[in-house]
C-alpha cells in the first residue's frame, strides 16, 4: 500500500473513528490519529465549540488542527501511513489541507444521509449534538464544505465496505 496521510472528515456520527481505525489497520505501518485528542488534553480553560463559537473556541480549534497536522507529518516522516480524522467543516477543510502541503494527502469525506447519522448518533456512547440538530449541522456541512477529495455516501456500507471503497478509489488494495 502506498504510504500517505489519509485525512477523514464528515459530520459527527458519520463513522470517522470506526473507518479510520479499520483503514489504519490495513497498513503495514499505520497510525490512527484522532484530532479530537488535542481538544481533550486541555483540562482547564477549554472553550467548547457551539453553533456560534467564541474567538477563544476558534483559536483552540485551529491550535488542535495545527497540532494534529504536525503530529501526522512527524509520523509520516518516520515511515508511517497516517489516518488523521477530525471534524473539518466548511472552509476548515482547505485550511487543514494547507497545513499538510508538501505531503501526499488523500482526503476522504464520509457523508451518510441524515437518517443514518441520526441512527448512529442514537447508538453512540457519547452525545455530539448539543446546541444544534443533526439536520442543521448536516445541511451546513454539505452546503459549506468544498468538494475536495473522495466523497462517499456510507449510508448502506459497513466499515469494511467503506475501507474497501477508499482503498480502491486511491488505487490501493488490502494487504
Amino acid at each position: 500500500m502506498k504510504r500517505a496521510i489519509y485525512l477523514i472528515t464528515g459530520v459527527m456520527a458519520s463513522g470517522k473513528s470506526t473507518v479510520a481505525e479499520f483503514l489504519a489497520s490495513q497498513m503495514d505501518k499505520g497510525v490512527h490519529l484522532r484530532g479530537d485528542v488535542f481538544r481533550r488534553m486541555i483540562v482547564s480553560g477549554r472553550a467548547e465549540m457551539t453553533s456560534n463559537p467564541s474567538e477563544e473556541a476558534m483559536g483552540q480549534l485551529h491550535l488542535r488542527y495545527r497540532l494534529a497536522a504536525d503530529v501526522a507529518k512527524t509520523y509520516y516522516d518516520a515511515g508511517f501511513s497516517v489516518v488523521l480524522q477530525d471534524n473539518y467543516y466548511g472552509l476548515e477543510l482547505p485550511r487543514v489541507l494547507k497545513l499538510l502541503d508538501d505531503y501526499p494527502v488523500n482526503t476522504i469525506v464520509l457523508c451518510p444521509n441524515v437518517e443514518t447519522v441520526k441512527k448512529r448518533e442514537d447508538i453512540r456512547d457519547k452525545t455530539g449534538y448539543v446546541g444544534f440538530t443533526v439536520e442543521e449541522l448536516y445541511e451546513g456541512f454539505m452546503k459549506d464544505t468544498p468538494r475536495l477529495g473522495f466523497w462517499i455516501d456510507t449510508s448502506k456500507l459497513s466499515p469494511d465496505q467503506t475501507v474497501d471503497a477508499i482503498l480502491k478509489h486511491f488505487g490501493n488494495t488490502k494487504n
